[in-house]
C-alpha cells in the first residue's frame, strides 16, 4: 500500500477540505448526529495532532477502543460521578472515531484491517455498557441480556454484508431509500419511530447520557429493567426492516 506524500503538518483547513468531503455527511447510518452537529467540528484538530505525532489510522482506532472500554470501566463504578466520567469518555471516543478517518484520508491509508478494528471497537464498547451498568447496580443478568441482545442487533447489520457478499453482491448502498421497508404501513411505521427514536438508546453516545440521567435521579437499576423489553423490541423490528427492505436485493 503506498504511503501518502502530503504533508505532516496541515493546517486544518487543508484538513477539512481532503478529510471531510460532502460524503460523509450523506450517509445515512454512518455518520452520528453527534459527528454531524459538533465532533466533525472539532476533529481536524486532534486529526492535525496525530498526523504531526506520526500516527497510523489504526494507531488512533485502538485510543478509539481504549476510550471506550474505559467508559464501560468507569460506569460498572456506580454513582453519578462515575456516570459523568463515562458520558465524557464516549465523547473523547466518537472524536477519535472521527479522527481515525480523518487520519486515513489524510495518509491515503484504507485497509480492511481498519474497518475491522473500528467495527470491533463498536462491539466491544456497546456491549460492555450495558454489562458495565448491570455490575454497578448490582443487576449483572440483566446487564448481559442486554448486552446479548446489542450484538444480536449489531450482528443483523453486519449480516447484509455477509449474506450479499456471499452472493456474489456489491455492499448495500447507504440512503435511506435503500434501508426503508418496501410496504407502505411499514414505512409509516418508521417514520412514526423516527420522532421517538428509543432504538438508539444503545448506542454509546444515548446510553451513556441515559445512564448519567437514571443515576441522577437514582433510577439506574429502573433503566436497566426497562432496556431489556426495549432491546428485544428493537432487536425484532430490525429484523423485520432489514428482510422488508431493499438491503437483501
Amino acid at each position: 500500500m503506498a504511503e501518502s506524500t502530503r504533508t505532516s503538518t496541515p493546517s486544518i483547513a487543508e484538513l477539512r477540505a481532503a478529510t471531510q468531503p460532502p460524503e460523509i455527511f450523506a450517509r445515512n447510518s454512518g455518520e452520528h448526529w453527534a459527528g454531524r452537529l459538533y465532533v466533525r467540528r472539532f476533529s481536524p484538530y486532534a486529526t492535525r495532532l496525530f498526523v504531526r505525532l506520526g500516527l497510523s489510522p489504526d494507531a488512533v482506532t485502538w485510543l478509539f477502543v481504549a476510550a471506550g472500554l474505559a467508559a464501560a470501566g468507569v460506569l460498572s463504578l456506580g454513582g453519578s460521578v462515575a456516570a459523568a466520567g463515562a458520558f465524557v469518555l464516549i465523547q473523547l471516543q466518537i472524536l477519535l472515531d472521527c479522527s481515525d478517518g480523518e487520519v486515513a484520508r489524510w495518509q491515503q491509508r484504507f485497509s480492511p484491517r481498519g474497518v475491522y478494528l473500528d467495527r470491533i471497537g463498536h462491539y466491544l464498547t456497546e456491549s460492555a455498557l450495558p454489562i458495565a451498568l448491570g455490575v454497578a447496580v448490582g443487576e449483572e443478568v440483566l446487564g448481559l441480556v442486554v448486552a446479548v441482545l446489542v450484538l444480536l442487533i449489531k450482528s443483523e447489520t453486519a449480516l447484509v454484508h455477509v449474506a450479499r457478499a456471499e452472493s456474489g453482491m456489491s455492499p448495500p448502498v447507504d440512503r435511506e431509500e435503500v434501508a426503508a421497508p418496501r410496504g407502505g404501513i411499514l414505512r409509516r411505521v418508521r417514520r412514526w419511530l423516527r420522532a421517538v427514536p428509543f432504538y438508539r438508546a444503545f448506542v454509546a453516545v444515548e446510553f451513556t447520557l441515559l445512564a448519567l440521567v437514571a443515576e441522577l435521579l437514582g433510577e439506574a437499576d429502573t433503566l436497566l429493567v426497562v432496556l431489556v423489553p426495549v432491546a428485544a423490541v428493537t432487536a425484532l423490528g430490525h429484523l423485520v426492516a432489514i428482510l422488508t427492505s431493499d438491503r437483501l436485493r
